[in-house]
Protein backbone atom coordinates (compact mmCIF):
# COMPACT_ATOMS: atom_id res chain seq x y z
CA UNK A 1 0.00 0.00 0.00
CA UNK A 2 2.79 1.90 0.74
CA UNK A 3 4.70 1.10 -1.73
CA UNK A 4 2.21 2.48 -4.42
CA UNK A 5 1.38 5.97 -2.58
CA UNK A 6 5.30 6.41 -3.06
CA UNK A 7 5.50 5.56 -7.16
CA UNK A 8 2.90 7.93 -7.99
CA UNK A 9 4.17 11.18 -9.57
CA UNK A 10 2.87 14.69 -8.99
CA UNK A 11 0.27 15.72 -11.44
CA UNK A 12 1.95 18.23 -13.71
CA UNK A 13 1.90 22.37 -12.96
CA UNK A 14 -0.93 24.04 -15.22
CA UNK A 15 0.46 28.09 -15.34
CA UNK A 16 -2.34 30.54 -15.53
CA UNK A 17 -3.67 31.82 -19.15
CA UNK A 18 -3.80 35.43 -18.97
CA UNK A 19 -7.52 36.97 -20.37
CA UNK A 20 -6.41 40.33 -20.78
CA UNK A 21 -3.88 41.35 -23.48
CA UNK A 22 -0.87 42.91 -21.97
CA UNK A 23 -0.51 46.42 -22.41
CA UNK A 24 2.46 48.38 -22.52
CA UNK A 25 2.28 52.13 -21.55
CA UNK A 26 3.70 54.37 -24.44
CA UNK A 27 6.79 56.23 -23.74
CA UNK A 28 6.57 59.73 -23.86
CA UNK A 29 7.40 61.91 -26.69
CA UNK A 30 10.73 64.53 -26.82
CA UNK A 31 11.76 66.34 -29.36
CA UNK A 32 15.39 64.25 -29.23
CA UNK A 33 14.04 60.81 -29.71
CA UNK A 34 16.51 58.21 -31.05
CA UNK A 35 15.08 58.09 -34.97
CA UNK A 36 15.43 53.63 -34.77
CA UNK A 37 12.81 53.62 -31.46
CA UNK A 38 11.39 50.31 -31.23
CA UNK A 39 8.57 48.81 -28.91
CA UNK A 40 8.70 45.30 -28.02
CA UNK A 41 5.38 43.45 -27.32
CA UNK A 42 7.80 41.72 -24.33
CA UNK A 43 11.54 41.39 -23.00
CA UNK A 44 13.87 41.40 -26.00
CA UNK A 45 15.97 38.35 -25.17
CA UNK A 46 19.17 39.30 -23.31
CA UNK A 47 21.51 37.18 -25.25
CA UNK A 48 21.37 39.20 -28.59
CA UNK A 49 21.70 42.30 -26.20
CA UNK A 50 24.49 40.97 -24.84
CA UNK A 51 26.31 39.17 -27.75
CA UNK A 52 25.85 42.61 -29.91
CA UNK A 53 27.29 46.48 -28.78
CA UNK A 54 24.64 48.75 -29.07
CA UNK A 55 25.45 52.16 -30.85
CA UNK A 56 23.34 55.08 -31.03
CA UNK A 57 23.35 58.43 -33.19
CA UNK A 58 25.17 61.01 -31.90
CA UNK A 59 22.48 63.40 -30.22
CA UNK A 60 21.32 66.20 -32.71
CA UNK A 61 18.69 69.35 -31.03
CA UNK A 62 15.66 69.67 -33.46
CA UNK A 63 15.27 73.56 -34.68
CA UNK A 64 12.75 75.13 -33.41
CA UNK A 65 10.93 78.31 -35.72
CA UNK A 66 11.54 81.73 -34.33
CA UNK A 67 8.97 82.69 -32.01
CA UNK A 68 8.26 86.54 -31.96
CA UNK A 69 5.94 86.17 -28.98
CA UNK A 70 8.79 84.22 -26.81
CA UNK A 71 10.58 87.44 -25.74
CA UNK A 72 7.19 88.31 -23.93
CA UNK A 73 5.98 85.46 -22.15
CA UNK A 74 9.86 85.78 -20.53
CA UNK A 75 8.22 88.45 -18.52
CA UNK A 76 6.03 85.87 -17.12
CA UNK A 77 8.99 85.04 -14.80
CA UNK A 78 8.88 88.41 -13.41
CA UNK A 79 5.14 88.58 -12.39
CA UNK A 80 4.00 89.98 -15.63
CA UNK A 81 1.46 88.27 -17.62
CA UNK A 82 1.89 89.11 -21.93
CA UNK A 83 -0.81 92.05 -22.31
CA UNK A 84 0.86 94.00 -19.44
CA UNK A 85 4.54 93.18 -21.33
CA UNK A 86 3.09 94.03 -24.72
CA UNK A 87 1.69 97.75 -23.19
CA UNK A 88 4.95 98.24 -21.38
CA UNK A 89 7.11 97.90 -24.78
CA UNK A 90 4.35 100.15 -26.48
CA UNK A 91 4.87 102.68 -23.79
CA UNK A 92 8.55 102.78 -23.81
CA UNK A 93 8.54 102.97 -27.81
CA UNK A 94 6.23 106.08 -27.45
CA UNK A 95 7.96 107.68 -25.23
CA UNK A 96 11.00 107.20 -27.37
CA UNK A 97 9.44 108.13 -30.33
CA UNK A 98 7.77 111.48 -28.34
CA UNK A 99 11.31 112.36 -27.52
CA UNK A 100 12.99 112.14 -30.33
CA UNK A 101 9.97 114.31 -32.09
CA UNK A 102 10.72 116.91 -29.39
CA UNK A 103 14.07 117.46 -30.22
CA UNK A 104 14.24 117.43 -33.37
CA UNK A 105 11.18 119.99 -33.09
CA UNK A 106 13.26 121.95 -30.22
CA UNK A 107 17.03 121.58 -31.36
CA UNK A 108 16.88 120.92 -35.27
CA UNK A 109 16.57 124.31 -35.97
CA UNK A 110 20.30 125.10 -34.01
CA UNK A 111 21.44 121.71 -34.19
CA UNK A 112 21.15 119.53 -36.65
CA UNK A 113 21.06 115.65 -35.19
CA UNK A 114 21.06 113.74 -38.18
CA UNK A 115 24.62 115.34 -39.16
CA UNK A 116 26.32 114.67 -36.07
CA UNK A 117 26.38 111.05 -37.26
CA UNK A 118 28.52 112.36 -40.23
CA UNK A 119 31.03 114.56 -38.39
CA UNK A 120 31.58 111.08 -36.08
CA UNK A 121 32.49 109.45 -39.59
CA UNK A 122 36.23 109.04 -39.24
CA UNK A 123 38.98 106.13 -39.59
CA UNK A 124 42.50 105.50 -37.94
CA UNK A 125 43.82 107.20 -41.00
CA UNK A 126 42.05 110.35 -41.01
CA UNK A 127 42.71 110.68 -37.31
CA UNK A 128 46.50 110.47 -37.10
CA UNK A 129 46.44 113.07 -40.36
CA UNK A 130 44.45 115.25 -38.98
CA UNK A 131 46.23 115.65 -35.76
CA UNK A 132 49.53 115.92 -37.56
CA UNK A 133 47.58 118.79 -39.78
CA UNK A 134 46.76 120.58 -36.58
CA UNK A 135 50.30 120.44 -35.04
CA UNK A 136 52.27 121.05 -37.98
CA UNK A 137 49.96 123.38 -39.81
CA UNK A 138 52.42 125.22 -41.89
CA UNK A 139 52.70 123.40 -45.61
CA UNK A 140 49.44 122.15 -45.99
CA UNK A 141 47.28 122.70 -49.31
CA UNK A 142 45.04 122.69 -50.43
CA UNK A 143 42.61 124.08 -47.31
CA UNK A 144 39.10 123.54 -48.92
CA UNK A 145 37.06 121.31 -48.09
CA UNK A 146 35.05 118.68 -51.05
CA UNK A 147 31.85 118.12 -51.53
CA UNK A 148 29.90 115.13 -53.44
CA UNK A 149 26.88 114.57 -55.29
CA UNK A 150 24.02 112.83 -53.78
CA UNK A 151 21.55 110.13 -55.48
CA UNK A 152 18.88 112.69 -55.04
CA UNK A 153 20.91 115.81 -57.18
CA UNK A 154 21.41 117.68 -54.04
CA UNK A 155 25.54 118.88 -53.05
CA UNK A 156 26.90 118.04 -49.72
CA UNK A 157 30.15 118.12 -47.94
CA UNK A 158 32.55 114.78 -47.79
CA UNK A 159 32.68 112.90 -44.63
CA UNK A 160 35.82 113.89 -42.43
CA UNK A 161 36.72 110.38 -43.39
CA UNK A 162 36.87 110.96 -47.28
CA UNK A 163 38.44 114.73 -46.97
CA UNK A 164 41.11 115.56 -44.45
CA UNK A 165 40.23 119.39 -44.17
CA UNK A 166 36.27 118.08 -43.28
CA UNK A 167 35.91 119.34 -39.62
CA UNK A 168 34.85 116.30 -36.86
CA UNK A 169 33.97 116.19 -33.57
CA UNK A 170 35.81 112.98 -32.54
CA UNK A 171 38.87 114.43 -32.23
CA UNK A 172 37.63 117.55 -30.34
CA UNK A 173 35.63 115.13 -27.81
CA UNK A 174 38.71 113.15 -26.85
CA UNK A 175 41.11 115.97 -26.96
CA UNK A 176 38.47 117.35 -24.20
CA UNK A 177 38.36 114.48 -22.15
CA UNK A 178 42.31 113.92 -22.43
CA UNK A 179 42.34 117.43 -21.05
CA UNK A 180 40.19 117.19 -18.25
CA UNK A 181 42.77 113.66 -17.05
CA UNK A 182 46.07 115.52 -17.81
CA UNK A 183 44.67 118.43 -15.44
CA UNK A 184 43.91 115.97 -12.66
CA UNK A 185 47.13 114.15 -12.95
CA UNK A 186 49.13 117.39 -12.71
CA UNK A 187 47.48 118.44 -9.89
CA UNK A 188 48.07 115.01 -8.40
CA UNK A 189 51.55 114.90 -9.01
CA UNK A 190 51.63 118.39 -6.70
CA UNK A 191 49.62 116.88 -3.98
CA UNK A 192 46.91 118.78 -4.86
CA UNK A 193 44.31 116.79 -6.31
CA UNK A 194 40.74 116.48 -4.86
CA UNK A 195 37.42 115.40 -6.86
CA UNK A 196 36.66 118.42 -7.65
CA UNK A 197 39.02 118.96 -10.09
CA UNK A 198 37.43 116.91 -12.41
CA UNK A 199 34.37 119.14 -12.81
CA UNK A 200 36.18 122.35 -12.17
CA UNK A 201 38.55 121.42 -15.22
CA UNK A 202 35.15 119.96 -17.20
CA UNK A 203 33.59 123.63 -16.33
CA UNK A 204 36.66 125.55 -17.33
CA UNK A 205 36.70 123.74 -20.98
CA UNK A 206 33.33 123.54 -21.67
CA UNK A 207 33.02 127.71 -21.14
CA UNK A 208 36.06 128.35 -23.03
CA UNK A 209 34.37 126.03 -26.41
CA UNK A 210 30.64 128.46 -25.47
CA UNK A 211 32.51 132.10 -25.32
CA UNK A 212 34.42 130.86 -28.65
CA UNK A 213 31.56 129.78 -30.38
CA UNK A 214 29.76 132.40 -29.50
CA UNK A 215 32.07 134.94 -30.45
CA UNK A 216 32.42 133.17 -33.80
CA UNK A 217 28.08 132.66 -34.24
CA UNK A 218 28.12 136.26 -33.41
CA UNK A 219 30.47 137.48 -35.48
CA UNK A 220 29.01 135.47 -38.63
CA UNK A 221 25.39 137.23 -37.82
CA UNK A 222 26.78 140.41 -37.75
CA UNK A 223 28.32 139.82 -41.35
CA UNK A 224 25.53 138.05 -42.73
CA UNK A 225 27.44 135.23 -43.50
CA UNK A 226 24.78 131.96 -44.14
CA UNK A 227 25.92 128.32 -43.99
CA UNK A 228 24.32 125.09 -43.50
CA UNK A 229 25.62 122.92 -40.72
CA UNK A 230 27.28 125.89 -39.18
CA UNK A 231 26.86 125.36 -35.60
CA UNK A 232 28.46 121.93 -35.73
CA UNK A 233 31.03 123.15 -37.96
CA UNK A 234 32.46 126.08 -35.30
CA UNK A 235 32.17 124.11 -32.77
CA UNK A 236 34.68 121.52 -33.50
CA UNK A 237 36.86 123.91 -34.79
CA UNK A 238 37.35 125.94 -31.58
CA UNK A 239 37.89 122.18 -30.17
CA UNK A 240 41.02 121.50 -31.83
CA UNK A 241 42.64 124.36 -29.79
CA UNK A 242 42.63 121.23 -26.98
CA UNK A 243 45.58 119.34 -28.73
CA UNK A 244 48.01 122.48 -28.15
CA UNK A 245 46.42 123.09 -24.60
CA UNK A 246 47.83 119.04 -24.17
CA UNK A 247 51.19 119.59 -25.56
CA UNK A 248 51.77 122.52 -23.60
CA UNK A 249 50.76 120.74 -20.17
CA UNK A 250 53.22 117.44 -21.05
CA UNK A 251 55.58 119.82 -21.42
CA UNK A 252 54.98 120.86 -17.68
CA UNK A 253 54.87 117.39 -16.67
CA UNK A 254 58.36 116.75 -17.91
CA UNK A 255 59.77 119.74 -15.82
CA UNK A 256 61.93 121.12 -18.79
CA UNK A 257 61.90 124.14 -17.35
CA UNK A 258 59.83 128.14 -17.93
CA UNK A 259 61.79 128.62 -21.06
CA UNK A 260 60.54 125.26 -22.90
CA UNK A 261 57.33 125.53 -21.61
CA UNK A 262 56.81 129.05 -22.76
CA UNK A 263 57.96 127.78 -26.06
CA UNK A 264 55.73 125.35 -26.26
CA UNK A 265 53.17 127.47 -25.58
CA UNK A 266 53.45 129.95 -27.66
CA UNK A 267 54.64 127.06 -30.78
CA UNK A 268 50.79 125.40 -29.71
CA UNK A 269 49.51 128.77 -29.97
CA UNK A 270 50.55 130.06 -33.33
CA UNK A 271 50.35 126.72 -34.79
CA UNK A 272 46.43 126.14 -33.94
CA UNK A 273 45.71 130.18 -34.51
CA UNK A 274 46.93 129.13 -38.48
CA UNK A 275 44.98 126.48 -38.51
CA UNK A 276 41.63 128.59 -37.02
CA UNK A 277 42.77 130.95 -39.96
CA UNK A 278 42.97 129.05 -42.65
CA UNK A 279 40.21 126.48 -41.36
CA UNK A 280 37.13 129.39 -41.24
CA UNK A 281 37.52 131.00 -44.24
CA UNK A 282 35.78 128.24 -45.98
CA UNK A 283 32.93 129.56 -43.63
CA UNK A 284 33.49 133.28 -43.64
CA UNK A 285 34.18 133.45 -46.99
CA UNK A 286 33.13 130.10 -49.06
CA UNK A 287 34.61 130.12 -52.16
CA UNK A 288 31.30 129.09 -54.09
CA UNK A 289 30.85 130.84 -57.05
CA UNK A 290 27.37 132.23 -55.84
CA UNK A 291 28.68 134.17 -52.88
CA UNK A 292 31.68 135.64 -54.87
CA UNK A 293 29.75 138.46 -56.18
CA UNK A 294 27.77 139.18 -53.11
CA UNK A 295 30.51 140.04 -50.87
CA UNK A 296 31.77 143.26 -51.39
CA UNK A 297 35.14 144.95 -51.13
CA UNK A 298 34.43 146.14 -47.61
CA UNK A 299 32.49 143.23 -46.57
CA UNK A 300 34.78 140.86 -47.72
CA UNK A 301 37.91 143.02 -45.86
CA UNK A 302 35.28 143.12 -42.90
CA UNK A 303 35.32 139.31 -42.74
CA UNK A 304 38.79 139.18 -43.23
CA UNK A 305 39.59 141.82 -39.80
CA UNK A 306 37.03 139.07 -37.99
CA UNK A 307 39.20 136.49 -38.84
CA UNK A 308 42.58 137.66 -37.47
CA UNK A 309 40.54 138.40 -34.27
CA UNK A 310 39.67 135.16 -33.91
CA UNK A 311 43.07 133.63 -34.49
CA UNK A 312 44.38 136.31 -31.94
CA UNK A 313 41.62 135.42 -29.70
CA UNK A 314 43.50 131.65 -28.99
CA UNK A 315 46.31 132.91 -26.75
CA UNK A 316 43.40 134.00 -24.61
CA UNK A 317 41.62 130.82 -24.82
CA UNK A 318 44.61 128.85 -24.31
CA UNK A 319 46.39 130.53 -21.51
CA UNK A 320 42.92 130.01 -19.85
CA UNK A 321 43.46 126.33 -20.36
CA UNK A 322 46.71 125.92 -19.49
CA UNK A 323 46.37 126.94 -16.13
CA UNK A 324 45.10 124.18 -13.80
Amino acid sequence: MSANYYSRSPPPLQHPVPTHPAFIPEPPSTPASPQSYQRFASSPPNQQYAARPQYHAPFQPVPHPPNPQQHISDFAAWGMNDTTAQFGMQLGHSAVAAGHDYVQKNFGGMIPVTMLKQHFNVSNSYVMRKLQLVIFPWRHKPWTRKVRRTEAGHTEWQPPRDDINSPDLYIPLMALVTYILVAALQNGLQERFHPEILGASATRALLVVLLDFLFVQCGCYLLNVQGTGQVIDLIAYGGYKFVGVILTLFAGLLNLGPTIYAIVFLYAFAANALFILRSLRSVVLPDSPANVGTVNPASRKRRITFLFLEAVLQVVYMGILVRV
